[in-house]
């Protein structure tokens, strides 16, 4: 029942019938700026805070899988060729790999250059050799592979990179929960505000109120003219924010040369997510000026 009068409130806002009672709210000055300005800060950096987190998880996610469908096995530098033959035999014959090469030099090359650049002198560095192995469905069992390179290969270690993988999942749920504590701030400080001018609105045009009263105007009546404003500035104000927020992760630059900003995209269906800012800054808009009415008009009444 009480769901029910709510959305019985909510509709009755934007009833043809309420239009008229719009001019007990000012058209224009400090409340009005201030709903606009804050709606529309508060979209801004909504959608950055959504694009931000959903970026993070993206990457984290096709890491974590790049990082399962491959697994090294690293010999010592003075390994001979005979061992790398049979590894490779080993790793042939096991179940759930699917192809193993060692890695060239030029290979390991560019596993080094983000940290030491692309000149890096690999004749003045002891580098251990490296096989990189491809997984195929479940992937091999990787304790058995383990014993079989101890007992035929001494010295080979076999990686799965499940020690790498693991922290980029908790990272990318660390980045989640972060991005949806900052968007619950967010909300919260968007609804602050509403109320905050909504409380002023109603304050400065008590003597409207009052008038109002006299010729048999409801506070209902009253609460819904204010109500009704505040929740379509808060609207148009979220709107613009969300637009110009799209526009600008739109022109962000993208591909390797954009550094860290490369990854700070929406990509397919979550450039829909961001189209849910401006009705429920509407939503939050309607909660907050609707409290902040009921409670000025008791003050006053």
């Amino acid at each position: 029942m009480k769901a029910a009068r709510l959305l019985s409130r909510a509709q009755a806002v934007w009833k043809p019938s309420q239009r008229s009672a719009d001019s007990v709210v000012p058209r224009s000055g400090f409340t009005a700026t201030l709903t606009i300005a804050s709606a529309a800060a508060m979209a801004f950096l909504a959608v950055f805070a959504l694009t931000l987190s959903l970026a993070a998880s993206r990457t984290a996610e096709s890491w974590s899988a790049e990082l399962s469908e491959s697994a090294t096995v690293r010999l010592p530098a003075s390994t001979g060729d005979d061992d790398v033959q049979t590894v490779l035999t080993i790793l042939g014959q096991t179940p759930g790999v699917s192809a193993a090469r060692p890695l060239s030099a030029e290979d390991q090359q560019a596993l080094l250059a983000p940290w030491f650049g692309e000149d890096t002198p690999l004749d003045a560095l002891t580098l251990p050799v490296l096989i990189d192995v491809q997984i195929s469905g479940d992937g091999p069992d990787a304790e058995g592979l383990r014993q079989r390179l101890k007992a035929e290969a001494p010295g080979a270690l076999y990686d799965d990179h499940a020690r790498w993988r693991a922290p980029l999942v908790a990272a990318a749920g660390q980045l989640q929960t972060l991005g949806l504590v900052s968007l619950v701030l967010i909300a919260g400080v968007t609804a602050t505000m509403i109320a905050l001018a909504a409380s002023s609105a109603l304050a400065a045009n008590a003597q409207i109120v009052e008038v109002l009263r006299l010729v048999g105007a409801t506070d209902r009546y009253i609460s819904t003219a204010f109500v009704r404003r505040f929740t379509l500035r808060s609207l148009g104000g979220a709107t613009i924010g969300t637009l110009v927020a799209l526009i600008t992760v739109a022109l962000l630059p993208a591909g390797a040369d954009a550094g860290a900003l490369g990854g700070v995209r929406l990509a397919g269906w979550h450039w829909l997510y961001p189209l849910l800012v401006p009705p429920v800054a509407a939503a939050l808009s309607y909660g907050a000026s609707r409290a902040a009415a009921a409670r000025r008009l008791r003050e006053v009444s």
